[in-house]
């Protein structure tokens, strides 16, 4: 089970970190993924993390302004994206693709005050 933190709303250029807490599985044995959901738009992957070595991966489009973290003693991932602007309003999904099927998060609703 993957459960994110709540909604959040940010001022434009202001940063934000959303926790992803992960149980019912051993956590370093997936990687998680960041994806995110714009209003009338597509899936958009963001990247993932190893939990067990940090080692990331993050999309193009992010790279620049993305950083994901594990913390092992918590069992918890968190992507934290910074220079937010209004494309940012979106939600924002973890998940972890399994040996058979992929568990995802609840969603945190991430809004960009206009």
């Amino acid at each position: 089970q993957l459960v994110q933190s709540g909604a959040e709303l940010r001022n434009p250029g202001a940063s934000v970190k959303v926790s992803c807490k992960a149980s019912g599985y051993t956590f370093t044995s997936y990687y998680i993924h960041w994806v995110r959901q714009a209003p009338g738009r597509e899936l958009e992957w963001m990247g993932r993390i190893d939990p067990e070595h940090g080692g990331t991966k993050y999309a193009r489009n992010f790279q620049d302004r993305v950083t994901f973290t594990a913390d092992t003693s918590t069992n918890t991932a968190y992507v934290e994206l910074g220079g937010l602007r209004s494309g940012d309003t979106a939600v924002y999904y973890c998940a972890r693709p399994g040996a058979y099927d992929v568990s995802w998060g609840q969603g945190t609703q991430v809004t960009l005050s206009s």
